[in-house]
């Protein structure tokens, strides 16, 4: 089961467990995706409004999915701002996800139960490299409430010892990326030849391309990861804003003078840390992800201009 199925990562879970032969139950919020997620593999669409938490128990008990990748989200675009939606679907409905899952019988898959995607934002202001044992201290409301979710299942971890495990996510980009975040921005004005503003650039990134993060989910629901473990899941390379938006423009034609760095101020809440410690997810999947940012780019304009 996927939940979020619609949104930018949960479509390329749907295609990753597809390419495997999985059967794939999505979870969407609007009947206008159904056709598209069958499309790309789902064997079927179930329409739930999941920050209401009530049909939870029913999904499960009519699917029993052997696990479950939990990518709804509320407050990743800056319109999303209600608090009480990002507290009831981030924080809430993962509470009544691992209470309905603690009910359920585990039955024959040996993995884990429950992927949930996680955010670098519940770390907060980290001068140094960001370690999975930190004491997180979330600056933002959507990463208190993403903070809240990942306490749940660790919660549900130690009551009950579910099969459970958080991937926490950083900057992922790739083909599907909702309009106006930085890469979708860079194709949008090499397709109009106009320039695009920008802020300094000199935030620290870890970018790690959607392919790469959906197969990193899979592999760790096919994991024997320890109950409510929380593992990073990034290339655990830095690359600054600046640079990455210098390198999309290379890559699309654009002249350097396209780029009006400086021209917008940092958005309030923006992180600033040092290196993301992978060495958790290596010695847990024997793997990291490896798609380098000049390919990634690469390979999203020519998935953007196939479509």
């Amino acid at each position: 089961m996927v939940l979020g199925a619609a949104g930018f990562i949960g479509r390329w879970v749907v295609r990753a467990l597809h390419a495997r032969g999985a059967n794939i139950h999505a979870v969407v919020r609007s009947p206008a995706n159904a056709d598209d997620l069958r499309g790309i593999g789902a064997t079927t669409v179930t329409v739930a409004d999941l920050a209401a938490h009530l049909r939870i128990p029913s999904l499960l008990g009519d699917t029993q999915p052997a696990v479950v990748f939990n990518l709804a989200g509320y407050g990743v675009d800056p319109s999303e701002r209600d608090h009480q939606m990002m507290e009831a679907v981030n924080a809430r409905l993962v509470e009544a996800l691992c209470l309905a899952l603690e009910a359920q019988p585990t039955g024959a898959w040996d993995g884990l139960r429950l992927v949930h995607a996680g955010s670098a934002l519940e770390y907060g202001a980290v001068s140094g490299p960001l370690t999975e044992d930190l004491t997180p201290h979330p600056a933002t409301d959507y990463g208190r409430t993403k903070l809240g979710g990942t306490q749940q299942v660790m919660q549900s971890a130690t009551r009950s010892g579910l099969r459970s495990a958080v991937a926490r996510l950083f900057t992922v980009y790739g083909p599907g990326e909702q309009a106006g975040r930085l890469l979708p921005s860079r194709l949008a004005a090499a397709r109009s030849h106009s320039r695009v503003r920008l802020t300094a650039g000199t935030q620290p990134r870890d970018f790690t391309y959607v392919e790469d993060v959906a197969e990193g989910l899979l592999r760790l629901g096919a994991s024997q990861a320890a109950p409510g473990t929380v593992v990073n899941l990034a290339t655990g390379h830095l690359t600054s804003v600046r640079v990455f938006a210098e390198t999309a423009a290379a890559l699309l034609g654009m002249r350097p003078e396209s780029l009006e760095f400086g021209a917008l101020p940092v958005r309030t809440g923006e992180m600033f840390h040092g290196d993301v410690d992978v060495r958790r997810l290596e010695r847990l999947l024997s793997w990291k992800p490896r798609t380098p940012v000049a390919e990634g780019i690469q390979r999203t304009w020519d998935h953007e201009r196939q479509r």
